[in-house]
């Protein structure tokens, strides 16, 4: 435990210098406004991508349908803060109990499936939200919801970012997150020592789908209008590629693949209809040379991996 809270405090450290540095770039308008728009979004691409690898990789499950809980805490927060004049913190707490709730409700039922069928189901209750919202005329239908004050910072984005890694590193250290690897090793062998498995998948689905829900509401207020089309399937496949390419089962990983499929997205901006082949492509080749990912189970805060490292580079 001393072991793991020295690195807590270097990466805390480590987090708040990044911080300075690039809020100061920010400030002195080093940056263009199109690349601060960009860190604004990996750092809710960071949350998506590690509130979903803690369903996927850490549980085990296999949920396509994660972009549906960020539009259910997009849709809400923009309504509390624009047509009730509600503060900002209020919008992203309700955003999250609003997709958590959903998560719960959700869970129930589609959490008993597994494999493919979890897939589908998750897939399908995915399109059914973003389908309910675009018939819904108080959020603006299919024309999207317009007017939305800009309250999403990279100061907020940071901070909710580091909040979240932090509460799911500690979530899958603690006895919970234990059961809920072991439910990903084999969910018969955990279900025969006793492990709750249908309480365990539905605990970690409702905290995936609360952080995703919180991530809707910072994306939500960094425009002056969505729709229902920035919620669709291929956002939630963007977000399962985030976490594929980095590395299932590591925060480190959700971080590395956020921050790549970002950048080449905004590198591509101007070539969209190459964005796809390139992710399949790197996709592929990442199959055929790294399967396990960027970072496998791997993580940063693993300070012994970065001295072994350096000892055999000695000896080199």
């Amino acid at each position: 435990m001393k072991y793991l809270r020295k690195n807590d405090f270097i990466m805390i450290g480590f987090a708040v210098v990044l911080f300075a540095v690039l809020q100061g770039l920010i400030a002195g308008r080093i940056l263009s406004s199109f690349w601060q728009l960009n860190l604004l979004i990996v750092g809710i691409n960071i949350i998506m991508a590690v509130s979903l690898n803690l369903i996927n990789g850490y549980t085990g499950q296999f949920s396509l349908g994660h972009a549906g809980f960020m539009a259910v805490g997009a849709y809400v927060g923009v309504v509390l803060t624009t047509n009730f004049h509600l503060p900002f913190l209020a919008a992203l707490a309700a955003g999250a109990v609003a997709a958590g709730i959903l998560g719960f409700l959700i869970g129930i039922p589609t959490l008993r499936l597994r494999g493919d069928y979890l897939a589908i189901a998750t897939l399908g209750l995915g399109e059914i939200i973003r389908i309910v919202i675009m018939n819904i005329d108080y959020v603006g239908g299919a024309a999207g919801f317009k007017g939305i004050p800009h309250h999403t910072t990279f100061a907020w984005v940071f901070f909710i970012m580091l909040f979240a890694l932090f509460f799911i590193k500690n979530f899958v250290n603690s006895n919970q997150g234990r059961a809920c690897l072991a439910i990903r090793e084999n969910e018969i062998a955990a279900e025969s020592m006793g492990v709750n498995t249908t309480k365990y998948k539905i605990m970690a689905f409702t905290i995936g789908a609360s952080f995703a829900g919180v991530a809707g509401v910072l994306f939500a207020h960094s425009f002056y209008l969505i729709s229902p089309n920035s919620f669709t399937f291929m956002q939630s496949f963007n977000y399962l590629i985030m976490v594929v390419m980095g590395g299932l089962g590591s925060i480190t990983g959700s971080i590395a693949g956020a921050f790549v499929v970002t950048f080449i997205s905004a590198a591509l901006a101007s070539w969209p209809e190459f964005r796809m082949i390139i992710y399949a492509l790197a996709l592929i080749l990442m199959m055929f040379y790294r399967p396990q990912g960027l970072f496998g189970y791997m993580e940063v805060t693993n300070m012994r991996i970065f001295r072994k490292i350096f000892k055999k580079g000695g000896r080199g």
